[in-house]
């Protein structure tokens, strides 16, 4: 039987965003989160991180530094007796500086590629998970991945360029919303159409 997921961005979303952070000390997990985490895996969701690490591509810090970064992400969501399945990123970023990382590439959102790969891995009904982010490039890779989306709109996004293919199913403010929206939403059901987003 295939699974259902929650995807989750990290850094603005899941956890304070602390520019190209690897340092453990400095990670601290979002107002409300671990709650809302409690409730979507007791519905169960498999909780899974993707993120862009484009620092790795900058030379900030060597890839070596992410597995500690999930550790920490483990003994976090377990302080809660929350199961963070897995945690995917992408090294890359065009512009970077160091080789072979300054690559473009299929996993670094708003491309679907670790989505995907996330299903593959965790044989993932993609049409029944859902995307958390709090950008649009977040929506962007959850709804090319076949995933309903979330965009949690905490002011990290700037830019707001709106597309179709962009555009949040749901739009909501905090992470009790989140799990709100979720647990309250059948799979049967027909997405909605995305609401006009509330423009800052």
């Amino acid at each position: 039987m295939s699974h259902k997921a929650v995807f989750l961005d990290k850094d603005g979303t899941l956890v304070d965003d602390v520019p190209y952070n690897v340092n453990p000390d400095r990670i601290v997990l979002t107002a409300g989160v671990l709650a809302a985490l409690q409730q979507l895996q007791q519905a169960g969701y498999l909780l899974i991180v993707i993120t862009n690490q484009s620092g790795v591509a900058r030379g900030f810090f060597p890839e070596s530094a992410l597995a500690v970064v999930w550790l920490k992400l483990q003994s976090l969501f377990a302080s809660a007796g929350v199961v963070l399945t897995d945690f995917y990123y992408c090294p890359h970023h065009p512009e970077g500086l160091i080789q072979p990382y300054a690559i473009a590439c299929q996993c670094r959102k708003p491309q679907p590629g670790l989505l995907l790969q996330a299903a593959q891995d965790h044989d993932i009904d993609l049409s029944q998970s859902w995307m958390i982010g709090d950008i649009l490039h977040d929506v962007a890779a959850g709804r090319e991945a076949g995933c309903r989306t979330i965009l949690l709109d905490n002011g990290n996004e700037t830019e707001w360029d709106l597309t179709p293919a962009r555009s949040p199913h749901f739009q909501v403010h905090c992470w009790a919303d989140v799990a709100q929206t979720i647990l309250t939403q059948l799979v049967t059901d027909p997405l909605p159409q995305p609401p006009a987003l509330m423009l800052p």
